[in-house]
């Protein structure tokens, strides 16, 4: 295989709020081994990040900080006119909550990865992913930062030396840029577990990623992410990690690989 044959899993929970809920997030993290956790953007209270944080530490799973566009009614999936100072403000709030939470519960966190729309921006935007970058830097600069494969979140990181990782959707489409297929669009979402894991095979063996339109495209990756909040999340996330591990993958933390 071209790519690591050891790879992370990851996912996106604690993304409920108040007496609602979203995803078996339980169940979740016994599978993937990273978990990005909402910390009030888009998703999440005190409490939720308090009990999500919980269910990690008992499975030892690593956990990242999740901010979003404080947009809780549009699940963070909507571009506000935020400037890039806003941005930084909020990305730091954000990330010092759950990080706060985190030295509640004895479960550090260790990443932060842009959810959404924030992530959108930040992978072609240099200023949006500057600000994101510099927010993180100033919470503590241990933190490493997750981003989207080929995009400028990482190079802004790398450039800031920020340790960087980068990660594949196991559940979404590319465009022919690398960028992900807009909600909405054919093929933006792969609900095909099995279509989904012989892609991340063909991906792991040729370090190329099929792409709307026909074509491939090269990424590279450290981490390989599944959706935790679709009605098919768990069997879709239990179907890639069978596959991959029956090919001989080994599934560990991105975090114990070394950053670019």
């Amino acid at each position: 295989m071209t790519q690591p044959q050891t790879i992370d899993l990851n996912s996106d929970l604690g993304e409920g709020f108040g007496p609602w809920s979203m995803g078996d997030d339980a169940a979740m993290l016994d599978i993937v081994t990273s978990a990005n956790v909402a910390c009030g953007g888009h998703a999440s209270d005190p409490d939720t990040m308090h009990r999500t944080l919980t269910l990690a530490r008992e499975r030892g799973i690593v956990v990242g900080a999740h901010p979003s566009y404080p947009d809780l009614a549009g699940f963070g999936r909507r571009r506000l006119p935020c400037t890039p100072g806003e941005i930084e403000r909020f990305t730091a709030a954000q990330t010092g909550a759950l990080m706060a939470i985190g030295a509640l519960v004895g479960h550090p966190v260790r990443y932060v990865k842009p959810h959404g729309a924030l992530a959108n921006v930040a992978a072609d935007e240099t200023e949006i992913a500057e600000a994101i970058v510099r927010a993180v830097r100033a919470v503590d600069p241990r933190l490493a930062i997750l981003a989207i494969s080929g995009t400028q979140l990482e190079i802004s990181a790398r450039e800031a030396g920020a340790p960087v990782y980068s990660e594949i959707f196991a559940d979404r489409g590319y465009t022919q840029a690398g960028r992900l297929v807009p909600r909405g669009q054919p093929d933006a979402m792969i609900e095909d577990a099995k279509a989904a894991a012989d892609r991340l095979l063909a991906w792991l063996e040729s370090g190329r990623m099929p792409v709307q339109g026909g074509g491939e495209i090269e990424l590279a990756g450290h981490s390989i992410y599944i959706h935790g909040d679709s009605p098919h999340a768990v069997s879709m996330a239990r179907v890639v990690r069978d596959r991959l591990t029956a090919q001989g993958v080994d599934i560990a933390p991105f975090l114990e690989k070394t950053a670019r």
